[in-house]
Parts: structure tokens; C-alpha cells; sequence
């Protein structure tokens, strides 16, 4: 019986195996294909017979996509984004994370509780009254709409940051309050290094979201002065598909990809280790 619950055991696992690999198989792939046809040519992308390796390897597509202002315009509003939200955003999030953390004030778990609940309420529902208001507020066509809100901080990081300061004890507040220090002091000097770790951990993830933005630049910009960088890439398989230039179009994305994919290999292990930390203390 327990020899033949084993054999049993057994199929399922290298099924489930098997099925795992043939995922994974399936989801890498484009990835693969995206980085192998940025080399090719056009007529081998548009060859009949595919093909995965290009033949004869042709390299220049990346000097032209560098080459194009468009794309470094791109990348330079999207920095223009970024630097500010993460710079002021980052210090707001872990001054609210501090606060609800570690303080005591009337209506704070309401208010928390208010704060978790905007995460559930997608982009999609709410995009449409931001668009109304922006555009009330003549913001709409600059970068505007898309640095402001971000400097008031991210829920997401206020919560990750809020669970991982749970583990550091409250008596240290009590401690430097003896020893007259103010809370502003209080945050500064003692629990923004100690959260430093998370809080650059959770930096990397809102980068990866800011460079990976597409859907509310492209709401709230119709310039292409001020495009950021994955409206370029749009832009591109719009102008450049019409000639069938399918290997710049993928130079242009590889490219675009790489800041990401370089900081979670460098950084995977603080992340993982942050989300798992933040997702089990309470």
C-alpha cells in the first residue's frame, strides 16, 4: 500500500514538474525572442520559415535607437519622474510609516486602515476624474500629474515599511524622549537608519513601477516633448511597424527593459527578503 501511495506520489510530482517547466518555458519565451530578433534582420523576422537564431547577426539596431533623441528624451523624462518621486516620496512614506508605526494620535488605525483601503481601488476607476481635475488645473502636457501625488508618498511602502518597523521596539521612543529628543529626531536619527534597508528595498520596486509606466502617461501626456520612455516605445511600433523595421522595435524594448531586469538581479535578495519580512510581522 505505502509502495504504491509512492509511486503515486511520484506521477504527481513529475507531472506538476513537468507542467512547471512548460510555464515557464512559456513565459521566457517571448522575453528570449524579444532579445534575439533585435538582432536579425527584417526580412528574417518576416521570413516564412521562423526562426529563433539570427542569421547573420546584425548589431547597429542599438546604435540607432541610441542614436534617436526621441528615445533619450524618453529616458530623461521618465528620470525627471523618478528622481523627485523617489527623493521626496521615499522620505514622506517612511516619516507616515514612522508615524503610524511608532506614535500615538486619535484616529490612527482608522486612518491606516483608510490608507490600505485606496490599494484596492485600481488606476482604471479613478483615472478618469484625475484626468478631469489635472486638466482643471491646467497640468495636463507636462510631468506634472505624474510627479505631484507621488511626493505625497506610496501607500505600498508606507505599509511595507510600517510592518517592518513593528520589529523594533517602542522603548526607544519612550528613551529618546527622556533624553529630549523631538519625534522629527526621534525618526532622523534612529529609525531611518534602521529601516534603511527596507526602505531602499521598496525605492527599487517604485523605480521598477515608474520606468515600467505606461498607461498613465499616456493618459495624462499628448506632447511627445514630454513622452516618457515606454510611450516611446509605443510611439515606435506605431511609426517604425509601418516599414516593417521590427528589429529596431526590439533593440528599443530590450534597452528599455534593462535597468529593471540589472536592478532585481542585483537586489533580488533584499526584495524577496523584504516582502517576506513585511508580509509576517504584524
Amino acid at each position: 500500500m505505502t509502495l504504491q501511495r509512492n509511486k503515486k506520489t511520484k506521477l504527481v510530482d513529475t507531472i506538476v514538474l513537468i507542467l512547471l517547466i512548460l510555464g515557464a518555458v512559456a513565459m521566457v519565451f517571448p522575453l528570449v525572442y524579444m532579445v534575439f530578433s533585435s538582432f536579425m534582420t527584417k526580412n528574417q523576422i518576416l521570413s516564412a520559415e521562423f526562426s529563433i537564431i539570427p542569421d547573420p547577426w546584425k548589431f547597429g539596431k542599438y546604435t540607432e535607437v541610441l542614436q534617436r533623441p526621441e528615445f533619450l528624451r524618453g529616458v530623461r523624462n521618465t528620470l525627471m519622474v523618478a528622481i523627485p518621486v523617489l527623493v521626496v516620496g521615499g522620505f514622506t512614506s517612511s516619516l507616515a510609516a514612522f508615524s503610524f508605526s511608532k506614535l500615538q494620535f486619535k484616529g490612527k488605525n482608522g486612518i491606516f486602515l483608510g490608507l490600505l483601503a485606496t490599494m484596492m481601488i485600481p488606476f482604471a476607476v479613478v483615472m478618469i476624474p484625475q484626468y478631469v481635475m489635472f486638466t482643471k488645473m491646467q497640468w495636463t502636457n507636462s510631468l506634472l500629474p505624474l510627479i505631484i501625488p507621488g511626493l505625497f508618498g506610496n501607500v505600498g511602502v508606507i505599509f511595507f515599511l510600517r510592518q517592518n518597523l513593528t520589529s523594533i521596539p517602542s522603548t526607544l521612543v519612550e528613551a529618546a524622549k527622556i533624553d529630549g529628543c523631538g519625534y522629527f529626531r526621534i525618526y532622523y536619527q534612529i529609525f531611518l537608519p534602521l529601516m534603511k534597508g527596507a526602505l531602499m528595498t521598496q525605492l527599487i520596486l517604485w523605480f521598477m513601477g515608474i520606468w515600467n509606466d505606461y498607461l498613465a502617461p499616456t493618459i495624462f501626456i499628448q506632447d511627445d516633448e514630454w513622452f516618457t520612455l515606454q510611450v516611446v516605445i509605443r510611439s515606435f511600433n506605431s511609426y517604425y511597424a509601418v516599414n516593417s523595421d521590427y528589429p529596431l522595435i526590439m533593440a528599443a524594448s530590450v534597452l528599455s527593459i534593462l535597468p529593471t531586469l540589472l536592478l532585481f538581479f542585483f537586489f533580488q535578495r533584499y526584495i524577496i527578503e523584504s516582502v517576506a519580512i513585511s508580509g509576517v510581522k504584524g
